[in-house]
Order: structure tokens, then C-alpha cells, then sequence
């Protein structure tokens, strides 16, 4: 596979490349060390994998992401971060990314990436396809988790596997913050889950 790095911190990238580099399976192509860079060397280069940091300085990995992706919905763009944040991880897959990763866990990059190639969409190393959400007490649920929701907490499920945040939730579906909070306790308890990163996975999962 064809890999290209994007992350401001310049030994970051030569490290990861010759991490990478050293697999019989991948050959890094470039790197990078901002959003521009990253949209540039994907039109020059068309890496199959682009592995890029979300925070740096000036343009940012989100911003160059979907860019990339309305240019080309196919792009496979995984993130590597220090940021655990429930809300870049939403906003991150919300954009069409294919994974997440945490910089400390090196030696995961490579099998994920492979996964990706294989088609699978990664998150902090975990293939997203083991997340469960299923509530089969009827075949309808079977076939769709999310139908054991209410018309209320279906849109503020849909707003969540958007990326918008509970105060942007409550003001698109003119609710209160506390309300939406409501909602997603109500949602979490429905489907078993744990958190709101869940609830978006579960969404973009479903049958």
C-alpha cells in the first residue's frame, strides 16, 4: 500500500516513515506538515492511505479532510493523535475518515492500516465492525437497533453521528441543552452503549 504522513512535527514523520518504510507491504510516498500539504500531496500523489494528525498549525486535519473527501469520496484517511477526544473522534468519522489512532500505540499503524486496505474502518486500534449495539428483542430491532428510538431520539442520534456538539444539537432541534442530555442518556440506556462515540458508530453501523 501507498502511504502518505501528515504531522507537524517533522521527526514524527521521519520516525513513522521508517517504521512504516520497513514494511515488506507499504511504501510511504510523502509527508507533510499541514492541512495544504496534506490536499496537495494528495492530488500529486494519490497515496491509498493518508495518516495525518488533526491539530497543527494553520490548517488543521479535519479542515484538509473533508476537502479531500468531497474531492474524492474514495480517499481512505486515517488519523493518528494524541487527542482521545470523544468529539474529534466523532467529527473525524462524521467526515468519512476511515480510522483513529493514538500516537503511543505505534506498533498498532501498520495492522491498521492493513485493515483499512482490507476495507474495515479502524478506531484507537479496535476494528469499529466489533462495536455492538444490537438489541434483538424483536426482529425489527434485529434489522434496525435504532428503531427502538423515539422520532426525538432518532434526529438527535442522527445530530450526534454528525458531529455537532449538545449545544449545536439544541439549537438545531430547538431543545434545551439539558434536553438533549435527556435524550442521549434515554438513547444510551436503549441500546447499551457507552458513550456518544458509540452512539455515532452505532448509527453509521446500522442496517
Amino acid at each position: 500500500m501507498r502511504v502518505a504522513i501528515i504531522d507537524d512535527d517533522a521527526l514524527v514523520c521521519e520516525s513513522l516513515g521508517i517504521i512504516l518504510g520497513a514494511e515488506a507491504d507499504i511504501d510511504v510516498v510523502g509527508s507533510g506538515t499541514d492541512g495544504d500539504a496534506a490536499v496537495r500531496l494528495y492530488a500529486d500523489a494519490a497515496p491509498d492511505i493518508m495518516l495525518m494528525d488533526i491539530q497543527m498549525p494553520g490548517r488543521d486535519g479535519l479542515s484538509a479532510a473533508q476537502e479531500i473527501l468531497e474531492r474524492d469520496p474514495s480517499a481512505r484517511i486515517v488519523f493518528l493523535t494524541t487527542f482521545s477526544d470523544d468529539e474529534y473522534i466523532v467529527r473525524a468519522l462524521a467526515l468519512g475518515a476511515r480510522g483513529y489512532l493514538i500516537k503511543q500505540d505505534v506498533a498498532a499503524v501498520a495492522p491498521a492500516l492493513r485493515a483499512v486496505m482490507g476495507g474495515q474502518s479502524v478506531l484507537e486500534g479496535e476494528v469499529l465492525a466489533r462495536v455492538s449495539c444490537m438489541n434483538t428483542a424483536t426482529s425489527q430491532t434485529a434489522a434496525d437497533p435504532f428503531a427502538c428510538l423515539t422520532d426525538r431520539e432518532r434526529e438527535v442520534a442522527e445530530l450526534i453521528a454528525d458531529g455537532l456538539d449538545n449545544r449545536e444539537i439544541a439549537q438545531t432541534a430547538y431543545l434545551s441543552e439539558g434536553t438533549v442530555r435527556n435524550h442521549i442518556s434515554a438513547i444510551l440506556s436503549k441500546l447499551h452503549l457507552k458513550n456518544r462515540t458509540q452512539i455515532a458508530i452505532a448509527y453509521w453501523r446500522r442496517a
